[in-house]
């Protein structure tokens, strides 16, 4: 059934069935392949995406359930004051090895700071442990969150 969604602010009017998960509407039918596929569960965070701000996991999460929610994808971080601060503290610590999981690890974390401009490592470690990192960047992860906040002194809003 047709199905209007709106993704990275623009509308898309999509034709699958209501409980196809978010993450393939995504990938597959308006091709922002970003978002990634890590479980299927909602266990790794690999397919975090906001949903009108919130940091959800898209693989779960059917398309009826967005309604006309705003869903918010790893390649418009860029267009919030966090998304940038993030991406930029992210190349400054270095912390991409083989970087599959870090779009969502990105989204997770504007999130954290769209919330809390001055985030703890007890903070960051509460949001940020639902996304796993099989190359182990964590505390590069966290000196990058803590660099971006630094940056961006509460500034902006990543949803």
């Amino acid at each position: 059934m047709p199905t209007t969604i709106k993704v990275n602010g623009t509308p898309h009017t999509v034709d699958v069935d209501d409980d196809t998960p978010l993450l393939w509407v995504l990938r597959d039918v308006l091709q922002l392949t970003g978002t990634k596929f890590g479980c299927g569960v909602a266990l790794c965070g690999a397919c975090t995406v906001h949903i009108d701000g919130v940091p959800r996991r898209s693989c779960i999460t059917p398309i009826a359930a967005v309604g006309d929610a705003e869903v918010r994808t790893i390649e418009a971080l860029h267009e919030v004051p966090v998304g940038r601060a993030l991406q930029q503290a992210w190349l400054e610590k270095e912390v991409v090895q083989c970087g599959y999981c870090q779009s969502g690890q990105l989204m997770s974390a504007a999130a954290l700071l769209a919330g809390n401009a001055a985030p703890t490592d007890n903070d960051i470690d509460s949001i940020m442990s639902g996304n796993i990192c099989r190359c182990g960047t964590y505390e590069r992860i966290r000196g990058a969150i803590k660099l971006a906040a630094q940056q961006v002194g509460g500034q902006g809003s990543a949803s």
